[in-house]
């Protein structure tokens, strides 16, 4: 185990069902911190049985039972150093194809979702005076995308709350990140495949509809983005808040 600052730590992590948010809290459970696990579907969770893993079913979008959530995780493990936000959804509409349900849908978990999980964290971390918040983001928070302005501009969103949200906190010792993947192998990428090609067509890009390619060659694995996340919560990372860390390849050209 590495010497990491994690010993006798808490997390509390939502989206945690699967992809990016399942890998994360496997390594959070190698790293020996106790974890409290947080999806609408928490099977895949169940199934590990690890004495440092509480899961439940969470809707992001209630604010109030995010706060019992957040309050049933402080008293289970005695207190929070580190909350991730993985919770998201997908939309790939026209602006003017865009709903207004559906724009309210997006923004409800993308972007209130971080805001009730953060808000309520934050309280338990100011009485602490310290603890870390990492927001799993997007790349397209920075770069236009094709049928992803609903999607993308949830995204920018939690990006900017997370960032002034760390303003906030600085003085209490509380570091607040944001990790922003590009295209990564979880179903939410792989749903939008047309067929078996999907992947290489992804790291080529496409000139028609201005989407530069992955400049590495390969799409990010889950495990990709949530080593970055584990880094920020690290001591490895004291000194840094507020910072916006791209996984995505060198995809958007830019850190």
């Amino acid at each position: 185990m590495r010497d990491d600052g994690f010993a006798g730590k808490s997390a509390f992590v939502t989206g945690a069902g699967g992809g990016i948010g399942l890998s994360l809290v496997k390594l959070l459970l190698e790293e020996g911190i106790q974890v409290t696990a947080t999806d609408l579907n928490i099977d895949a969770l169940v199934e590990i049985g690890h004495e440092n893993l509480k899961a439940f079913s969470l809707d992001v979008r209630d604010s109030a039972t995010v706060n019992v959530a957040v309050d049933q995780c402080v008293a289970h493990w005695g207190k929070l150093d580190f909350g991730v936000n993985v919770a998201g959804v997908l939309s790939t509409t026209l602006v003017t194809d865009t709903s207004d349900d559906e724009w309210a849908r997006v923004f409800a978990v993308n972007t209130t979702g971080v805001f009730h999980v953060s808000r309520a964290i934050a309280r338990h971390m100011m009485e602490q005076k310290s603890g870390v918040i990492v927001t799993v983001s997007s790349n397209a928070a920075g770069i236009p995308r094709h049928s992803m302005a609903a999607y993308a501009a949830s995204k920018a969103a939690s990006t900017m709350f997370t960032r002034c949200l760390g303003l906030e906190l600085a003085p209490y010792g509380i570091r607040c990140n944001i990790v922003a993947p590009g295209s990564t192998l979880t179903t939410m990428q792989t749903g939008m495949w047309q067929d078996e090609t999907g992947g290489d067509k992804v790291i080529e890009g496409s000139l028609a509809g201005y989407k530069t390619g992955i400049p590495l060659g390969k799409l990010a694995t889950p495990e990709d983005v949530a080593n970055s996340v584990l880094f920020l919560l690290s001591d490895k990372a004291g000194h840094i808040t507020m910072a916006d860390i791209y996984v995505d390849g060198g995809a958007t050209l830019r850190g």
